[in-house]
């Protein structure tokens, strides 16, 4: 298999993680998160899957909001060290967009860090709205 194929994880695709490349995740998938993960069905997350090894992932949260139409945030999208600069990364990202609207979202929205080069190539190429307004980000260590 020479293509990358993009599959949704589901409970019965978990096994396809039992071959992951180098940097794909930030760490080992630890099998109670990935069963938490499996069973709320508002996390989305898709493989990019090359000769048997999963070569890249994106996760998305459908999220629903009192005063909002639903939206999806996209959490993250990893593409292994090897496989970087193949489009894999925007083909997930696609596949995340189009599921989001497949599910009635009106938005997607995700962010990335000012100095991350690679995913700032990667999220321009789908062609995004540009917000007007600078976002400053917090991170509370629980």
């Amino acid at each position: 298999m020479d293509e990358v194929e993009l599959v949704e994880l589901t409970k019965n695709a978990c096994t396809l993680l039992d071959r992951v490349a180098s940097e794909v995740f930030d760490g080992p998938v630890d099998p109670v998160q990935l069963a938490a993960f499996i069973a709320d069905p508002r996390h989305i997350m898709v493989l990019a899957v090359k000769d048997a090894w999963v070569v890249g992932m994106g996760s998305a949260v459908e999220y629903f909001h009192p005063d909002k139409n639903p939206q999806c945030w996209i959490n993250e999208v990893g593409v292994g060290a090897d496989y970087r600069g193949q489009r894999i990364g925007v083909m997930i990202t696609e596949w995340l967009i189009q599921r989001a609207k497949a599910l009635g979202c009106d938005a997607v929205w995700l962010a990335t860090e000012a100095d991350n080069l690679a995913a700032e190539r990667c999220y321009q190429r789908v062609q995004p709205q540009p917000i007007s307004t600078p976002v400053v980000m917090y991170d509370f260590k629980l």
